[in-house]
């Protein structure tokens, strides 16, 4: 697969540095959780914005969950996204994605709630889905009291995080809350068939096959069941109806593995009459949503992201 010329000057860079360290196989969920912290540290960091970045705790069904407030310019009441990070359920946190919420809410105009649910896999699914669930009620029940305005609301994230939001957008649904987007990038929507871009993106770049069941092997259990898999909570795809969920945004690469499930969901909402945007990023490949700093496709897909929460609210 070819890459974008900026787009490959970055990655082999980091596939140089990857290969000096252990099989993934190998791998400790720790060793991974920092290395993660690692790339995300050298692509720098966002802008400084007007309102602020705090930190509070959330009730979950666990125990506390932390979340991180952006506050864009302005008094409010404001829109807010609920923001769900990527990392495969096992790695990821509220620095690894810093930057990109810092980017949404300052070109969005918008408060951005990140979320840091349970990783695996100390906490396996559905852990993940029930923090975020409770993140997602609290705002809808608690927002108006942090400056947000609970009748603007937009989930989203990119991965695993595009997979929860869609999960989100699923149960909103369901419970009667009227979200005005999912932003979902590069979701992972379907675990129960390999699509054909398993094969073709089975060794990358930056995700490969291999490392996805490594992250299944951790959320799901060493030999996931079919049930699991086809569990809608863990590939919405499967869900009974799509009819009637919000509006949809959705980004994804050629070169990345999630590619054609990707596709395939927005085909899918599309068919169930959902209002839907794809767009499919040639030439990049899984992680593009955290290359702001690097390279010219990762900013226009945080313009696109921005511009349809900014459509969305008005």
């Amino acid at each position: 697969m070819t890459l974008q010329p900026d787009t490959k000057a970055f990655v082999e860079m980091v596939e140089l540095a990857r290969a000096e360290g252990p099989p993934v196989a190998e791998q400790t969920p720790e060793f991974a959780r920092d290395r993660y912290q690692a790339m995300a540290h050298i692509l720098g960091a966002g802008p400084d914005l007007p309102g602020g970045v705090s930190e509070s705790e959330i009730p979950g069904p666990d125990g506390p969950i932390s979340i991180r407030i952006y506050r864009p310019l302005g008094e409010g009441p404001h829109p807010a996204l609920v923001f769900y990070h990527g990392g495969g359920f096992v790695i990821g946190d509220l620095e690894t994605h810093d930057k990109e919420c810092r980017l949404l809410s300052s070109k969005a105009n918008c408060i951005v709630v990140a979320v840091d649910y349970r990783l695996a896999p100390e906490s396996p699914f559905p852990a993940a889905v029930e923090d975020a669930w409770a993140a997602l009620k609290w705002v809808v029940d608690q927002g108006s009291t942090i400056g947000i305005d609970t009748h603007r609301l937009a989930v989203g994230g990119d991965s695993a995080g595009g997979n929860l939001a869609a999960v989100m957008a699923l149960m909103a649904r369901d419970a009667a809350i009227d979200l005005k987007l999912q932003m979902l990038v590069y979701p992972a929507t379907d675990a129960s068939q390999h699509y054909d871009s398993f094969t073709e993106n089975a060794q990358g770049p930056l995700l490969t096959v291999e490392v996805i069941e490594w992250f299944w092997g951790h959320y799901l259990g060493a030999a996931p069941s079919d049930e699991v898999r086809t569990d809608w909570r863990f590939s919405p795809a499967k869900a009974a109806s799509h009819s009637n969920l919000a509006p949809t945004y959705l980004a994804t690469c050629s070169a990345d593995p999630l590619r054609d499930e990707g596709n395939a969901y927005a085909a899918l909402l599309a068919e169930a009459g959902v209002t839907v945007k794809h767009s499919l990023f040639e030439g990049q490949p899984h992680a593009l949503f955290q290359f702001f700093n690097v390279c010219e496709g990762a900013k226009q897909l945080i313009e696109e992201c921005a511009a349809a929460l900014i459509e969305a609210f008005e």
